[in-house]
């Protein structure tokens, strides 16, 4: 399972572009309209929130309605400076290709050091198992040291997994021949991919100025027992384009270092009101760390909030721009970037994991977040993303764009760490459709 925050997909053929043209449509309204509406029936007193945090303001999340439940009297909601910064929840999903999802997630956050400029460090791991046998675990952290000296980020992965694959490529018609057709699939025919993942990645990131890092690492990307069970035929994208490049079809590694630099100054890491995230970087992956084939890549990040009322700080309009360039070499199949193959398996809702894919992939999302109950205990959300890439059989990046879009619902999970579950429904085109369950903002 490649992204372990989604917790249904279903891509289902014959929707038609005039169909998606009316749910974009729709979805344009919502982006702007229905937020509004909700928040104008909704506000709160003036004094009852600052102007740029929600610490030490009563708040109810996940946590004050069990109490609720199961202990007698009536018991008042915590300040959020008072809830612990643990939650321990259930990881249940199901997915047609994974079937059916059980294991458990726990996410933390705490402030390490006694200077009030320190961010929020972070961290999630969660292991599950399904009931076509795949396992999946994890484990990461974001975490920055007293006054922000240092900032350290890193995962570790290891899972049996079970990766869709719809080709390579936007979804653009070729002319070609067999082989071309076969790896760019412009009718976006599904496959799976079977195989065992397992990933080592830790960056470290020193502090120049004040929110100003330089950081460098390592990553260890290793593929086994990779196998294509969905068809037995030469002419599928993975032997294609595993063939073409050179790479052994059974298994592979990418391997590599990392070279960024880093400006954030976000009020909070899981679910920022205000601020800049940016970051760029190169990775370099190298034969004499074990990796298959060397290759060179520039990667950047970019993400800006901007908070829409001081008296309800969380009603936010959110940007993202993710890009992955390959400067030099070539990459394994299931290493090109593309849609859910950031960093946290977040972007391009409305898709699924892979589902457009190239040397050069480019994203962008905008998201409305919105109040909808006076204690914080629901929010909402509108969206709306585009993303772009190109493929071996002449389409460059920008000569097509793939729209998407959907809206949720947001249940405040934890207050001390902003922790939201999060619940989003989405739209793509060819049919692309699902529901998206997880654990902090997508971005």
């Amino acid at each position: 399972m490649e992204n372990k925050n989604i917790s249904y997909f279903k891509a289902k053929p014959g929707s038609g572009l005039k169909g998606f043209s009316l749910i974009m449509k729709t979805l344009t309204v919502l982006l702007f309209v229905l937020p509004g509406l909700a928040y104008s029936q909704t506000a709160v007193p003036l004094d009852s929130l600052k102007a740029d945090s929600l610490k030490g303001e009563i708040q109810y999340d996940i946590g004050d309605l069990i109490k609720t439940i199961f202990q007698k009297g009536n018991k008042k909601p915590s300040l959020a400076s008072e809830k612990s910064g643990l939650t321990i929840m259930p990881s249940i999903a199901y997915n047609p290709s994974i079937g059916a999802q059980i294991g458990i997630k726990v996410v933390g956050g705490k402030v390490l050091g006694d200077d009030p400029n320190t961010y929020m460090s972070v961290a999630a791991t969660s292991a599950s198992i399904t009931t076509k046998g795949i396992i999946y675990f994890y484990l990461s952290h974001n975490a920055f040291t007293n006054g922000n000296t240092w900032n350290f980020q890193g995962s570790l992965v290891a899972a049996k997994t079970v990766t869709p694959d719809y080709g390579l490529g936007i979804g653009a018609a070729i002319v070609g021949n067999e082989a071309d057709l076969a790896l760019n699939n412009p009718d976006r025919v599904g496959r799976v991919l079977h195989g065992q993942f397992y990933n080592f990645r830790e960056k470290a990131y020193k502090q120049i100025v004040e929110n100003l890092f330089f950081g460098a690492g390592v990553s260890f990307d290793i593929r086994r027992k990779i196998e294509d069970r969905s068809s037995s035929t030469d002419l599928t994208p993975y032997h294609v384009y595993s063939d073409r490049y050179g790479y052994d079809r059974d298994h592979y590694m990418a391997n590599g270092l990392l070279f960024n630099i880093q400006y954030t100054n976000r009020d909070n890491q899981n679910r920022a009101f205000k601020g800049i995230y940016a970051d760029a970087g190169f990775r370099i992956n190298q034969s004499w760390m074990g990796s298959s084939k060397n290759a060179v890549q520039f990667t950047t990040d970019f993400r800006k909030y901007w908070s829409l009322s001081k008296r309800n700080p969380e009603h936010v309009i959110a940007f993202w721009n993710w890009g992955s360039y390959l400067v030099s070499g070539s990459l394994p199949y299931l290493e090109l970037p593309g849609t859910g193959k950031d960093a946290y398996f977040r972007s391009g809702r409305g898709y699924t994991v892979g589902y457009f894919k190239g040397p050069q992939y480019f994203y962008s999302e905008i998201e409305h977040r919105f109040p909808i109950t006076r204690n914080k205990f629901l929010s909402g959300v509108s969206f709306f993303n585009i993303q772009s890439t190109n493929d071996d059989m002449g389409t460059k990046l920008f000569d097509k764009w793939q729209p998407g879009g959907g809206a949720g619902l947001r249940v405040l999970f934890n207050k001390a760490t902003r922790t939201n579950l999060c619940l989003d429904y989405a739209f793509g085109k060819y049919g692309a459709r699902g529901f998206f369950l997880g654990l902090n903002e997508v971005f």
